[in-house]
């Protein structure tokens, strides 16, 4: 560590860039040219072990070797340079992009995929998939009258149907008007926006270690989920009807939030009695951070979910889906790109990195290595952290309010480590899939340090 973080050329870019958009939440300017595996570097030439990794977008760290290959191929370099308008004018390499890379770990029993640019599009798109398909089952498949066609023009019935989506307290799916509807983490993402009134059921709030609370954890899933029935028979009591249900294996913006395996499998039923799609957001799970290449996999399902969002570590956004929520009709799920072909390209890079260096292991490995850890300071601390839990290394850790929460994460900075927050009060741990033991014990020993520091 060189200075303060934001150091002195941060501060300076800050200033800059203060006059042009808001700052308010820049952490501070990176140098990306000298940042490494899984080491950022700042502006000001302080490095800091990265466990945060762009919200959980680095799968194989800063400057994978393989990615610069995969860049510098003179075969790639029109994926690179021409951004296909991939719905209209897709590259003729397109069919093996998808087949051999992006269906190649789709989820078991998922053979349809749609690409798209990001996370909150990938959702928002996933959302009128929902929709769409429940309108071509209410019409028992046949083509929309005149008057849907004409009354949706003017956002009104019965071609703009009143059909709703259910959430969940603590949910984040994204930041576009539709996924802002169907998350509940954050104030600051939701305040004065005209979104819809949908159905939120509580998420199960759960004691941690989850093997030594089953009986009460059990209770509350069990309210969890009478709660999302209820909520169900009553959007469609008042001609509401739930279209679609959007939840993830993990709410990581929302806290970190976890909930069973049988709490999942349940939902699953429920959902399939009432004709309710589900989606599973894995945008921040997915792509091995739980040591499984979908976190959902832990969960056991009977069947796939009907679509199953990812985005971030995958480079690229989209969805996976049934093949009954599949669109009949062209510019149904739509956009200028729909997804970016360069980025399946690097994808490639990270799926072989994967499996040739079986990073999933390490994941599992490293992971229960770091909660141990973590669970071995708590029991040193155990008034100012609690709650330590995860899958693999996607970890996190509460404290007693928020203002503590930032206080650690600003002092872990200054010490050369970089983490995120997550919900109200707690610190989210997001390293990329190479994140081995002896980065564990770095950032273990600077963060027992840090509290020591906070508790002298």
């Amino acid at each position: 560590m060189v200075t303060e973080i934001p150091g002195p050329e941060s501060l300076n870019q800050l200033h800059q860039l203060d006059q042009i958009q808001n700052t308010d939440a820049v952490a501070f300017f990176a140098d990306y040219d000298k940042s490494c595996g899984n080491y950022i570097v700042d502006a000001d030439d302080n490095v800091m072990l990265d466990l945060f990794t762009q919200m959980a977008s680095i799968p194989i760290g800063y400057n994978h070797p393989k990615l610069t290959e995969a860049i510098s191929k003179k075969e790639n370099w029109s994926t690179f340079i021409n951004r296909p308008s991939l719905g209209i004018f897709p590259p003729d390499n397109w069919n093996q992009l998808l087949k051999e890379d992006l269906l190649s770990v789709a989820p078991l029993g998922m053979k349809q995929v749609q690409t798209m640019s990001c996370g909150s599009c990938t959702i928002e798109n996933g959302l009128k998939a929902m929709f769409i398909a429940h309108e071509r089952r209410r019409r028992g498949g046949a083509p929309p009258t005149p008057e849907e066609m004409s009354s949706c023009m003017c956002n009104l019935p019965p071609g703009s149907a009143d059909i709703t989506i259910l959430s969940f307290t603590g949910a984040s799916h994204g930041w576009t008007l539709g996924a802002l509807a169907a998350s509940h983490a954050n104030w600051m993402q939701k305040l004065d926006l005209r979104t819809m009134k949908w159905p939120v059921a509580t998420f199960p709030s759960l004691k941690y270690p989850l093997e030594e609370y089953e009986t009460e954890n059990r209770m509350e899933e069990e309210r969890s989920l009478s709660e999302v029935a209820d909520k169900i028979e009553q959007y469609k009591k008042n001609g509401r009807p739930v279209a679609g249900c959007c939840i993830e294996p993990v709410q990581s913006a929302g806290g970190d939030n976890h909930a069973s395996p049988w709490f999942f499998r349940e939902l699953q039923k429920i959902c399939k009695h009432n004709s309710v799609a589900l989606l599973m957001d894995e945008i921040q799970t997915g792509c091995g951070s739980t040591g499984k290449f979908w976190a959902h996999e832990h969960f056991e399902l009977p069947e796939p979910p009907d679509l199953m969002a990812f985005g971030k570590k995958m480079l690229a956004g989209g969805f996976y889906y049934r093949e009954e929520m599949r669109p009949l009709e062209p510019f149904r799920i739509f956009n200028t790109w729909v997804g970016d072909s360069s980025k399946i390209v690097l994808l490639r890079a990270v799926l072989d990195m994967i499996k040739e260096d079986n990073l999933l292991a390490l994941v599992s490995d490293t992971g229960t290595h770091l909660l141990k850890g973590l669970r071995d300071i708590e029991r040193k601390y155990p008034c100012y952290i609690s709650n330590a839990r995860g899958l693999g290394t996607l970890c996190a850790l509460d404290f007693p309010n928020n203002t503590e929460r930032d206080k650690i994460i600003h002092g872990l900075r200054n010490r050369g480590v970089n983490t995120g927050p997550s919900g109200d009060r707690s610190i989210r741990l997001r390293p990329s899939l190479t994140f081995t033991k002896s980065h564990a014990d770095i950032f273990l020993e600077i963060f027992e340090s840090t509290i020591e520091n906070k508790m002298a």
